[in-house]
């Protein structure tokens, strides 16, 4: 953050720390509780409230009366708060998601269909000279990830080359090189520090989201044409909605039933828009819970084993 925000970033988290203590225990109290893991509570307060006031209303039936957004700096907060009820509903990417559900208690309710597109891939790639042609060739060599907390940047390579066999060792810098047995990983933070890393042979390997791949400002065409793909992963779910594991069963399946129908409701089309560009809410099915549940083996795994 810069020096000249800091001043009221930090007036935003008293008030966010605030209205953790004075939010209700449960939404049996009537009041909804929407969650988000978040370093800009600001700007994600406006994105938020728009859908939160559309579905307060139309969950009367079943006693809802009120909402209220309340943020979290990190998983583990938000895991927190879920586990104590101060939290009902949370909006998150697949790999997080997995996270609360694994140590918060948390439960898929819906898929979140983002730009029309409900599930992406990852995809390794590596300059089209270099002599890595499967993962497993990633031994003894570096790759870039975008963040810890990305899913298609992470989680998903990160549980993939576990399963391959081969171990993962953080790097102090892209300059940095692993022990031979294992695959070394640094964070670029952006996509574009990820190709870019890769282009200049900083990294031996990048991973990124399908769609990261083809935007143009995360990777230039100047670089992608010296790319190659090595390996395109299955498809898992985009975002996920969940919800916490104790909530009033009757609550949960009105939230779900109003957010099923907000796509096919011109009143919504607002407040999805400002829903981080929510399209619809899209049922689970059982090949989808099959995918989530490797997942949430695979990221309990990487919590394990690496981190």
């Amino acid at each position: 953050m810069p020096a000249s925000s800091s001043g009221s970033g930090r007036l935003r988290w008293l008030l966010v720390l605030c209205l953790a203590l004075l939010a209700p225990a449960r939404a049996d109290d009537g009041v909804l509780v929407l969650g988000r893991i978040s370093d800009d509570p600001g700007a994600h307060y406006e994105q938020l409230e728009p859908l939160l006031d559309y579905v307060v209303p139309r969950m009367a039936d079943v006693g809802i009366r009120e909402g209220r957004v309340l943020m979290a700096r990190d998983a583990q907060q938000m895991q927190s708060y879920m586990r104590r009820g101060r939290v009902d509903w949370v909006t998150e990417t697949a790999g997080t998601a997995m996270v609360l559900a694994d140590r918060g208690g948390a439960q898929p309710l819906l898929m979140t269909e983002r730009d029309g597109v409900a599930g992406y891939r990852t995809l390794y790639f590596v300059r089209a000279d270099s002599p890595v042609r499967t993962i497993a060739d990633l031994r003894g060599r570096s790759i870039a990830f975008q963040n810890r907390f990305s899913t298609s940047s992470y989680y998903v390579p990160a549980i993939e080359l576990l399963d391959e066999g081969l171990r993962l060792e953080v790097l102090l810098s892209p300059m940095d090189r692993p022990a031979p047995d294992s695959v070394g990983y640094v964070f670029g933070r952006s996509e574009l520090n990820v190709s870019a890393w890769v282009h200049k042979g900083l990294v031996d390997a990048g991973a990124m989201s399908n769609l990261d791949w083809i935007n143009p400002q995360r990777v230039p065409p100047s670089y992608r044409r010296d790319f190659r793909i090595v390996r395109e992963t299955p498809e898992f779910p985009r975002a996920l909605e969940m919800v916490r594991g104790d909530l009033e069963p009757r609550v949960r399946e009105r939230l779900r039933e109003v957010l099923l129908g907000a796509a096919d409701d011109p009143d919504a089309r607002e407040a999805l828009l400002r829903f981080f560009k929510t399209t619809r809410f899209v049922p689970i099915d059982a090949q989808t819970t099959r995918a989530l549940d490797g997942l949430r083996r695979g990221v309990a795994r990487v919590s394990r084993e690496v981190e």
